[in-house]
C-alpha cells in the first residue's frame, strides 16, 4: 500500500470533522478541504525526534478534547508548508493548528501551504 494512501485515506475519513478557523492569526492561507484546524494552550514541546529524523510533537490541550499531538517534519523541505518557528512556542501559550488529520486523533503540519502551527491571536 502506497505511503500517501493512508493519510490520504484519513484525512478523508476525517474531513467532515473539521472546524473553521476561529482567525487568520498570520494572514495565512484558507485551510485545504481535508485540513482539521484546532485552537488550545501548549502542553508540552518536544523536539528530541528531529534528531533521528522523526516529527517533533508539540501538545496541544483543546477544550472538550484533551491533548491532541500536533506532528512538525524533520524535513521542511520535503513539505508544501512553512517552517513551524518553534523557538516562538512556549509551554502555556494560546495556539492554532492547522494540519493533516493523523489516524491518532493528531495532525501533521506538512502537506499544504495553508498548515501552520501559529500562536493564537
Amino acid at each position: 500500500m502506497s505511503s500517501l494512501f493512508f493519510p490520504m485515506a484519513c484525512a478523508l475519513a476525517l474531513a467532515g470533522c473539521t472546524t473553521a478557523p476561529a482567525g487568520d492569526p498570520a494572514g495565512a492561507d484558507a485551510p485545504d478541504a481535508g485540513a482539521l484546524t484546532i485552537e488550545g494552550t501548549v502542553a508540552s514541546i518536544d523536539t528530541q525526534p528531529w534528531a533521528y529524523d522523526g516529527n517533533a510533537v508539540v501538545r496541544v490541550d483543546v477544550a472538550g478534547r484533551g491533548a491532541v499531538p500536533v506532528e512538525l517534519p524533520a524535513r521542511w523541505n520535503l513539505c508544501q508548508a512553512g517552517p513551524v518557528d518553534v523557538e516562538a512556542l512556549a509551554v502555556g501559550m494560546r495556539v492554532q493548528a492547522v494540519g493533516a488529520p493523523t489516524a491518532e486523533g493528531g495532525l501533521v503540519v506538512c502537506q499544504d501551504p495553508s498548515h501552520r502551527l501559529v500562536p493564537a491571536g
